[in-house]
């Protein structure tokens, strides 16, 4: 197993299993509004996530690497669709996690939190999301993510 560095592999494990989360939108009067796009089936624009006060989530990873844990979904603008989204990082959008969600009428038991062993994404990249519902409107979501540095 020439060229892994054993040592990195167990500390970057560690920081997965035992760290602080922070939380984004980082008060309790913000908001953080996903949009789908209007045509059912069909993945919206890429959008930078930024909340309600307009602070990118971006701007937590200025120094360091970061990593998404979860995305807890808050409010639904249709309780009968299902939900799709995708998060990425930097100008490609190098998609780090995908997830799928439903609105309480859908499912016997709602799923609202996604959580994930996602990979890391660098220092200094901007985040985006997109959304798509199985409806013909743009419908929303408010959510708020943890996640920490590396």
């Amino acid at each position: 197993m020439k060229g892994i560095n054993t040592i990195g592999k167990l500390h970057h494990i560690f920081d997965a299993v035992s760290h602080v989360s922070a939380v984004f939108p980082a008060d309790t009067n913000l908001t953080w509004t996903l949009t789908a796009h209007a045509t059912a089936n069909t993945w919206s624009t890429w959008a930078e996530i930024q909340d309600s006060a307009a602070t990118k989530l971006s701007a937590s990873f200025t120094t360091t690497d970061g990593h998404v844990t979860s995305i807890l979904i808050e409010t639904i603008s249709e309780v009968d669709a299902i939900y799709m989204f995708e998060l990425a990082w930097g100008a490609s959008k190098t998609v780090f996690a995908r997830g799928r969600f439903a609105g309480g009428t859908k499912f016997q038991a709602p799923k609202v939190q996604d959580r994930f062993w996602a990979p890391h994404f660098p220092k200094n990249q901007l985040l985006y999301y997109r959304m798509k519902t199985e409806t013909a409107v743009a419908d929303t979501c408010t959510a708020h993510i943890r996640h920490h540095g590396h």
